[in-house]
Formats: structure tokens, sequence, C-alpha cells
């Protein structure tokens, strides 16, 4: 995509954010690509990887430089068009979508902390879709807050040298580039933070005191990544085990302040990209299916029918305009708008697809209905960084001050 197509940059006013494509002309857009990840969904959801052809899809489509600066080859888009993009790719096969979303998560990440060699290395690759981006942050007794991490990352030879195990990451296995949190000092050594706010040092927030990002390739001899977690829902998400032995990375590795992960991860919040996006998407498409079916059944005299998609149309409309405004970052508190929209949305993505699947009866409970899949993914959203309850407390902990 190029920047001509009216896409805004990164940190551009809730005004000029008004002239990204609307939905509808996004549709149009990548149909194609849309067609082809409705195609293998099932297959992928089945064999919970996702097939060579769709991610030659997604490397071909044009969308992995929504979230890169055009001096970089990107787009150059806010976070209106990337939650727009992630919504629409959600509607198709939502496991994509939370691989495309971390993948514009990290190039964000790069284009707001990296160095201007960090940026050259590495956002022209993402953008052009020849690599794909991963998080590598959560670990098994970390906590969902991830202030109690593992994985120790220690000075050596000029760099550093990390060892740890990171769960649940998504894109495991099939990203280039993985951002990794790690714990690089003690709490007591950590640089003293210029924007305390999600730190422990008022317990409001998300990371600890001591950490510290870097990116790290995947060719690297001391990072494996294992797809084998068997989920639930989101199962085509390539989401698995990332883990470190001796892996030695340079100090041009280091994304943003060394023992000060937090300012990076208070910048997350402030973004506007939210996983309500990915929510919404699903909750469009299990309202859809919902709806076609009625049809094909007939309304003609079938109000209580009528009303309750009604209702359902208006729960997704309500959990996009929340999704909306968090890119638009237009609100009093753009951080606890963000908060609010993931927790809005998904909780609406469970409602909705929960509904869909009582209007349907039992035409929606045969095994390969993908009313069955998108149900199970919706419930994934929720379980997702922040989780819900997370999201409840950082909105909520501010108010005990």
């Amino acid at each position: 995509m190029a920047a001509a197509d009216g896409l805004t940059r990164p940190g551009a006013s809730a005004a000029a954010s008004a002239v990204a494509p609307v939905r509808e002309q996004l549709a149009a857009r990548y149909a194609e690509f849309l067609a082809t990840l409705r195609h293998l969904a099932p297959a992928a959801d089945a064999a919970g990887a996702p097939p060579e052809g769709t991610l030659t899809a997604l490397r071909g489509s044009g969308l992995l430089g929504a979230a890169v600066p055009a001096a970089h080859g990107g787009a150059g888009g806010d976070a209106v068009l990337t939650n727009r993009l992630v919504e629409l790719v959600a509607t198709a096969d939502p496991s994509v979508a939370i691989i495309l979303f971390q993948h514009y998560a990290v190039s964000a990440r790069i284009a707001e902390w990296g160095t201007p060699e960090q940026r050259a290395r590495w956002l022209p690759r993402l953008a052009d879709g020849s690599w794909l981006a991963a998080s590598a942050w959560s670990e098994s007794g970390a906590g969902a807050d991830k202030r109690h991490l593992a994985t120790r990352a220690v000075r050596a030879d000029g760099g550093w040298v990390l060892d740890g195990a990171k769960t649940f990451t998504t894109g495991a296995g099939i990203a280039q580039l993985y951002l990794v949190l790690a714990q690089s000092a003690p709490s007591a050594e950590a640089a003293p933070s210029a924007e305390p706010a999600g730190s422990e040092r008022d317990g409001s927030g998300y990371g600890g005191d001591g950490q510290t990002f870097y990116l790290v390739e995947a060719d690297n001899p001391g990072l494996t990544a294992d797809t084998g977690m068997d989920l639930v829902g989101m199962r085509a998400s390539a989401t698995g085990f990332v883990e470190l032995t001796s892996c030695r990375v340079p100090d041009s590795a280091v994304l943003g302040p060394a023992g000060d992960a937090v300012r990076v991860i208070a910048g997350v919040r402030e973004s506007g990209a939210t996983l309500g996006a990915v929510a919404v998407g699903i909750a469009e498409a299990a309202y859809r299916l919902a709806l076609a079916h009625a049809v094909r059944r007939g309304l003609k005299g079938q109000q209580a029918l009528r009303h309750r998609l009604v209702d359902l149309s208006a729960k997704v409309a309500a959990a996009r305009a929340l999704v909306d405004s968090s890119g638009r970052r237009d609100t009093a508190d753009p951080g606890v708008t963000t908060l609010h929209s993931k927790l809005l949305a998904s909780q609406c993505c469970e409602e909705v697809t929960a509904e869909a699947q009582r209007l349907l009866g039992g035409a929606g409970y045969l095994r390969e209905h993908p009313l069955n899949q998108l149900a199970r993914d919706a419930r994934a959203v929720g379980l997702m960084g922040p989780t819900n309850d997370l999201c409840r407390e950082l909105v909520s902990t501010p108010w005990t001050h």
C-alpha cells in the first residue's frame, strides 16, 4: 500500500485520522485476500496450524506495512487504520488477525523506539512482507501483568545473553523477528523512569522495573520456537513456545531504554491499537451468519427474531464505535479508552457469538459450522494480554491513590 492511498502516520491528529479508508473501501481492496483466508480457515483450524497458502497470501497482501512509516517502505498508517484492517481480517480468519495484530505491534514499537539503524535494518522487511514479527512477553509464572519474569538477560562481551522460556507467543515458528521481554536488572538497579506510570513504583501498571526489550532474529542459534500448543481457539495462530538458551545478542538489539521497558509498555496503551478490533471482526462475522440464516428461513412475520438480530447489530456497532474512538485517541484519557475498548468488545464478541448459536439452533450445532470456530476464537480474545481482568485492574487501580 502506498502513502498516496490517504493513510496517516502514527501520531496523527484525530482530524487527520478521518482520511483513513472506510471499511467498505478496505473490504473491496482486499476482497481476494479475504476470500483466500475464508477458504483456508476451516482446514487451518482443524490442523491447528496456518497453512503455507495462508502465510503466502498474508505476505503478499500488502497489509503488513500498514504500521511502518512511509520512509521505510510502509503505509504510515495510524491506529484507526490498523484497527480497521485487523477487524477486517478477523471477519475472515481470527487466527490470522492476531498474527497481523502482533506484527503491527512490533513494527510500531520499532518505529517509535528504534534507533535509526534498527529502523533501517528491520522496518523495510516488515513492511514488504518478507519478514513477520512476533511478541514474546508471556511466560509461566510471570503473572498477567508480566511483573515476575524468569527470563534473564545478563551482560556479556559487549552484548547480552538471554535465558528463559516464553509461552503463548503468537507467530512462534513463522516469525523472523521476536520482540523479547526479559529481566535485565534487579528492581533496585533499574534506571529511574521519567514516566513512572505502569511500573512497580506506583503499583498501577503492566511490567516491572529492571526489564528490557530485545529484538531477536529467528535464526539466532540460541532461540528455539515451538508451535506445539494445542489451543481450543485461535488454532491457526501459530501460538506456542519460544525458548532462549544462551541466546547472545548485541547491544544493538536493545529496543528502547535498557532496564526501563515499562516506558515502552505504557506507550502501547496510549497508541490506540486494540485487540478489541479482533473481537469486533469476530462479532461481525457471527452476526452475518445469524442474519443470513434468518433471511434464508424467512423473516416475514418473525418480529421477535428480527428484533433479536437488531440487538446483535447494535452490540457490534457499539463495540466498533469504541474501537474507533480508541484508534483516534480523541478522549480525555486515550489509554483508558484503549483498555475499555478491549474489555467491552471482547465481552460483546462472546455475547454475540453465543446468541447467534442460539438463533441457529440445531443448524449451528454441526461441528463443521463456521460459527463454532468463531465462538471458540471469541473466548480467546479476553485471555490475551492485557487479559480482561488486568484491563479492569489497570483502569481501577489509580482510583485507590
